[in-house]
């Protein structure tokens, strides 16, 4: 009988354990992962832009901006000219030909075809005319 309480006491000690130095442990580490993470990272260095507007040079002339304009029935007009489709993409070229740093504005009606307008956008981009603007306001082209 003997045998049975000492195997009973021996389980009982087994299941009470001393967690203080873990969490001794932890709290160490805790302190060291907090201490090292901000050496760690990098820093970001960032030009933040002023509120000023840029400094314009007297003698630069101002860069043309080209109005690219859909109609509702799909009907391209660059700068009031009417163009169609193709004749369009020529027109393109020989601007980008002639100014590598081509700025077009384009405004649909809001009854054009979702096709047409794609189109238009697609053909710029074969182009590789990369300074697109969306115009969305009303009074954008009435200037």
């Amino acid at each position: 009988m003997s045998l049975q309480k000492t195997s009973r006491y021996a389980h009982s000690t087994l299941n009470e354990l001393n967690i203080t130095p873990l969490l001794d442990l932890v709290f160490v580490l805790l302190v060291i992962f907090i201490i090292t993470t901000p050496q760690l990272m990098n820093n970001l260095e960032m030009i933040l832009p002023s509120g000023k507007p840029p400094e314009r040079i007297p003698n630069q002339p101002k860069q043309q901006i080209h109005k690219l304009v859909l109609d509702a029935e799909g009907q391209a007009f660059l700068n009031n000219e009417p163009f169609s489709l193709a004749a369009l993409r020529e027109k393109l070229k020989q601007l980008k030909s002639a100014d590598s740093d081509l700025r077009v504005v384009v405004k649909a009606d809001d009854e054009v075809d979702y096709q047409s307008m794609v189109s238009v956008l697609d053909t710029l981009q074969q182009l590789e005319i990369t300074k697109v603007g969306l115009a969305t306001g009303p009074t954008v082209f009435d200037q």
